[in-house]
């Protein structure tokens, strides 16, 4: 990622003021209480299956927190929990520019000035070989709460928008059965479950800026979203009369470090670059003094571009949202107040601003801002040149996203309300907001809702936890599981698990 470390810098500082304390409760006899734990049955996106650092790999799986989960029951009659091993040290983080190297992992490069940057080569997604009527954790990254119920889920590849390559690689019957299916057929001989989906059913949506020019990453309809919802749990919860499990929430996304990690004025400019830049801005402010003076327009003065010499400049973003100044550049065209090349050079600006401290801006950005457009030095992105839509939430479009978390979440605690002799709720969302706001300490050591090593509680691509974070994850999903359950499952001490490792030369 090209330039995270120039926008990130102020991130990587370990977060310890008014962190909170995480007390372990009095060790106990050991008991299932009211439930059974001999095979417990994990159905969810990637948030379960152990995706870390932007891809799926040995370690990640190994320190998911499912995993986590299951060694810990077996002190009180949990069996073994087997997982589809991806058998990859590096894992797939995606494609090189050049169409054909595999990426791996990420990982924090460089002592001075670290930035995470993927493994090379990384592995492709291949088969899973082992005895998939054995396996406990049905998890994979980008699975909705409807595209878990259509075997197109796992393939064919061809022409198939719905096609999951994490779940075709270990669906019973690739095309025909769907993730739903596979779950609820080993929950028939199972006795407990863990149910996590709805994650994707915005994340993508947000991750993407909510961009509307992107149909791929949509947001699931709330009514959509409560019908699929209610019938999976349904599904589940009558595969066996006996199972009794813990239903876990949608996280609030702006507790993810993911949109936190880059400020809104992460800029940096000497005098000589700020001033150039003023400059040529000055045409540009010089339009919007004649709108505002000529026309009547009320909203120029919080639309000119300014900048100084600081390392903590506002990015020039486009706002869909603002007036569009398209036709307003039109009448002074006519007017003959500006000229056919100014009028042209106005085009991209016509509904741009500087960001606030209301706008979020994705993690993806800091590999955009303040790199060059066709190698152009005055061609800027962020800079000179807007940045687009989906690499900023915007205030309108961060409430949009909360709204629908809102109402999914509302679905959620209805339905495990509705089943309460055998649900429990994991409220996901208010853990992961305190440990934002507050942090934790855990035996003398702190964890952060952020990427710094050695505290950050999540991987590099800033959504999924690391190991540590994991093991933070499943304690909390613990201690439900013993409060609704009268059970003695002793908590992980999430030290013993690694946080993102320091950087390397």
């Amino acid at each position: 990622m090209k330039n995270f470390t120039r926008y990130t810098a102020a991130s990587l500082a370990l977060v310890m003021a008014g962190a909170c304390t995480y007390d372990f409760p009095e060790e106990k006899a050991a008991t299932a209480g009211e439930a059974d734990f001999t095979k417990t049955v994990v159905i969810g996106s990637s948030l379960s299956a152990g995706f870390m650092n932007g891809a799926l790999y040995n370690d990640g799986q190994s320190h998911s927190f499912p995993a986590i989960i299951a060694q810990q029951m077996q002190s009180v009659g949990g069996g073994t929990f087997n997982q589809p091993d991806i058998n990859a040290e590096a894992g797939y983080y995606g494609l090189a520019p050049d169409g054909t190297t595999i990426l791996g992992r990420l990982y924090l490069k460089g002592t001075t000035s670290p930035k995470p940057a993927p493994i090379v080569p990384g592995q492709a997604i291949t088969p899973y070989t082992g005895d998939k009527s054995k396996l406990n954790n049905f998890s994979a990254y980008g699975v909705t709460i409807q595209t878990a119920q259509i075997p197109q889920l796992g393939g064919p590849a061809s022409s198939n928008p719905y096609y999951n390559p994490y779940y075709a690689r270990f669906a019973s019957t690739p095309g025909t059965s769907t993730l739903l299916g596979d779950a609820v057929a080993a929950l028939g001989s199972g006795s407990f479950f863990i149910f996590w989906l709805g994650n994707d059913d915005v994340l993508g949506y947000a991750t993407n800026g909510a961009d509307q020019n992107d149909a791929t990453k949509p947001m699931t309809d709330a009514n959509v979203f409560a019908g699929a919802y209610n019938n999976a749990l349904s599904t589940m919860l009558a595969a066996n009369a006996n199972a009794k499990g813990v239903v876990a929430n949608i996280p609030d996304v702006t507790s993810l470090p993911y949109f936190s990690t880059v400020a809104y004025n992460p800029i940096p400019l000497d005098a000589t670059s700020a001033a150039a830049v003023n400059a040529g801005f000055a045409g540009y402010n010089a339009v919007l003094d004649a709108l505002k003076a000529n026309l009547g327009v009320t909203d120029t003065d919080s639309r000119k571009i300014t900048f100084s010499a600081s390392s903590s400049n506002k990015i020039v973003i486009v706002d869909e949202t603002l007036n569009d100044y398209g036709d307003e550049f039109d009448m002074l065209h006519a007017a003959g107040a500006i000229s056919d090349a100014q009028r042209a050079a106005l085009v991209p600006y016509e509904q741009v601003r500087q960001t606030t401290s209301s706008d979020l801006v994705p993690l993806v950005a800091a590999n955009v801002i303040g790199t060059l457009v066709s190698n152009n030095p005055s061609l800027i992105n962020g800079v000179t040149v807007p940045l687009a839509d989906k690499y900023i939430l915007l205030p309108s479009e961060k409430a949009e996203v909360q709204a629908r978390i809102d109402a999914f979440n509302e679905v959620i605690a209805a339905a495990v309300s509705t089943n309460s002799s055998r649900l429990a709720l994991v409220d996901i969302h208010s853990i992961l907001l305190s440990l934002k706001e507050n942090g934790a300490e855990i035996r003398g050591a702190s964890i952060s809702a952020s990427i710094s090593p050695p505290f950050g509680g999540f991987s590099l691509d800033g959504i999924h936890p690391n190991a540590r974070g994991n093991g933070y994850l499943a304690n909390q999903f613990i201690d439900v599981i013993n409060a609704k359950f009268g059970a003695s499952i002793p908590q992980c001490n999430p030290n013993d698990y690694s946080g993102n490792a320091l950087p390397v030369p």
